[in-house]
């Protein structure tokens, strides 16, 4: 089968990046060929509010060229209209509520334009897959042909070893976003004692505000974009990965690697994270926009090695379901469909 992917990324650590490596080296070695359109390979503008939108113009121009693929396959609706441009069958992948996202991010004329390219991109696409049950039920409701493909993780690729710097060591890995909840991250780094050390990994449009905010902080250590090798270290060497989402559309991909290294969670339950996030089952749930909730969550794990080690195991248990091995064969499946 030949496969043409087009997404706003394809590398880095963010969720859609992560997807589409992942879902590609699941393809290849299932003997399908695999060509991707991405903002590594197309021209975009690198400012923050015309990097998607020159992306997808160009893609839209790129998609021109192509010719004979099997399936057209979309990640997020700013890649629908390239989508629409080529021969074959056409899926389109949403991750969340992308115009309210663009609203939460960019205001209200960004966001009223995102709905209607998000309405339009359902409308050229034949299925779409969706990385939640909330999702799937209501684009279902709304007459949609949508199939539930949740996130996944390769953690047959993870690397064994830790990289612990501190004796007590949070991490936070991610994009760099105020949906991602890292403001409330910046208000608890203003309590955490001297001796609790937060590790931020990660780039995004927040990046001057972490580093303006923590320059004088000799606790809280900020290391950028990390290779996913070096970031999965680092959270294995670390006592809780925290992340504090506003929005999520399935499960966070972090959240799974966490899982999988078996570091316990400190986690808002949003989107697709309600799926695997439980409170003290699971994971330490706190509400969004909650930052004192995340403080009480962090000294009560750190005092009670017990409740991280239930957490951390019954996280193990569920985590096979999100391996690559098993989701790819899903995308398989919604291929062979259509």
């Amino acid at each position: 089968m030949r496969i043409l992917m087009i997404s706003p990324t394809s590398s880095g650590i963010g969720g859609i990046s992560q997807h589409v490596q992942g879902l590609k080296k699941f393809l290849e070695n299932k003997g399908n060929e695999v060509e991707i359109i991405s903002s590594e390979n197309t021209l975009t503008i690198p400012i923050k509010k015309l990097k998607n939108p020159s992306f997808m113009i160009s893609s839209f121009f790129k998609s021109k060229f192509k010719k004979n693929f099997d399936i057209i396959h979309a990640q997020n609706p700013i890649s629908a209209l390239a989508m629409k441009n080529v021969k074959g069958k056409k899926i389109l992948s949403l991750q969340g509520n992308y115009s309210e996202q663009i609203l939460l991010l960019h205001g209200n004329t960004a966001g009223t334009l995102s709905e209607k390219l998000e309405k339009n991109a359902l409308q050229w696409a034949d299925v779409i897959t969706v990385p939640s049950k909330e999702m799937y039920e209501e684009f279902t409701k709304n007459g949609y042909k949508v199939y539930y493909v949740p996130n996944a993780i390769d953690i047959s690729s993870f690397p064994k070893d830790k990289d612990r710097r501190y004796e007590k060591q949070l991490i936070y890995a991610g994009r760099l976003s105020e949906e991602k909840g890292i403001l409330d991250l910046l208000q608890i780094s203003e309590k955490i004692s001297n001796d609790i050390h937060l590790i931020i990994i990660g780039s995004g449009p927040e990046e001057s505000k972490i580093k303006e905010k923590i320059k004088n902080k000799s606790n809280i250590h900020f290391l950028g974009y990390q290779s996913k090798e070096n970031t999965i270290k680092l959270i294995r060497g670390s006592d809780i990965l925290i992340q504090p989402s506003i929005m999520e559309g399935g499960t966070s991909s972090t959240l799974l690697e966490a899982m999988a290294c078996k570091i316990p969670i400190i986690a808002t339950s949003v989107g697709g994270n309600k799926e695997t996030v439980i409170h003290m089952k699971t994971a330490y749930v706190v509400t969004p926009n909650h930052p004192d909730q995340i403080y009480d969550a962090i000294n009560d794990l750190l005092d009670n090695p017990e409740k991280r080690k239930i957490l951390t195991e019954n996280a193990f248990e569920i985590i096979t379901n999100y391996d690559w091995e098993h989701v790819g064969q899903k995308y398989l499946d919604v291929y062979n469909a259509v």
